[in-house]
């Protein structure tokens, strides 16, 4: 059983890495979305295919304010409730299967 723990463990940490860098990638494209980029930029063009799909789903179901994108914000909040939920779930499941392991 410690085989499940440690895959449990693992998971737990990669959610925990891409969940993370997935903010990044949102807050800068927030930034992005305050100037005038070049949207033939390879690296423009990565964080709004990254981020679109998500944020177009959350702006269908939050109106417009006032010209102001509450999404990238609305978004980060669950990615944090996600985090705070899901990867301590995942971490004690792994635990109770791989007493010997430590937390990270």
């Amino acid at each position: 059983m410690f085989i499940l723990g440690n895959f449990l463990l693992a998971l737990a940490k990669l959610i925990y890495l891409v969940s993370n860098a997935y903010i990044w990638i949102v807050i800068a494209r927030a930034v992005i979305s305050w100037v005038n980029a070049d949207p033939y930029n390879p690296i423009v063009r990565f964080l709004i295919q990254a981020t679109d799909p998500v944020l177009h789903k959350i702006r269908r179901w939050l109106p417009p304010m006032g010209g102001l994108d509450l999404s990238p914000m609305l978004l980060i909040i669950a990615i944090i409730f996600l985090q705070s939920f899901l990867v301590p779930t995942l971490q004690h499941l792994g635990m109770m299967f791989s007493p010997e392991t430590v937390r990270f």
